[in-house]
């Protein structure tokens, strides 16, 4: 069961991304409503969605703005997102994309005090499985 939604997040609703505009009417976000897009091939299943299945032990469900700050501290925890991996369709990430990351780890680098900003709309409901609900309000950008 989900935790709790959060209904007071009109504040931090966020610029559309290009092509996030396009709805998921099967999956839900934190908010309530329907997830939009994230960003072009990220998510688990590489379609643009922070969505997770149960084959998706990392939960990539939060959809976030990385950061030099989160980027260093996840290379520095064993998870290097700048490196391109051609293996694995993986062009590697610089400050100011949009990609879904594992809950946990988003949780790790609150804990740390470099959280990504969260893009609310385009985070899964199942990130509030594992980060409370006001952690990632606080975390989402301002306008």
């Amino acid at each position: 069961m989900i935790a709790s939604r959060l209904f007071f997040a009109a504040a931090c609703i966020s610029t559309p991304h290009p092509g996030s505009i396009v709805l998921d009417k099967n999956r839900t976000n934190v908010l309530g409503t329907h997830l939009i897009r994230c960003s072009e091939g990220t998510g688990f299943y590489r379609d643009g969605y922070c969505a997770s299945g149960p084959e998706d032990r990392g939960v990539h469900v939060v959809c976030s703005e990385v950061t030099k700050a989160f980027l260093d501290f996840s290379k520095h925890q064993g998870n290097d997102l700048v490196n391109p991996l051609p293996e694995i369709q993986f062009k590697g990430l610089k400050p100011g994309d949009r990609w879904c990351l594992c809950a946990d780890r988003w949780q790790e680098a609150n804990l740390h005090h470099v959280a990504p900003p969260v893009i609310l709309e385009a985070t899964h409901e199942r990130a509030l499985s594992v980060i409370r609900a006001q952690d990632l309000q606080s975390n989402c950008p301002r306008q």
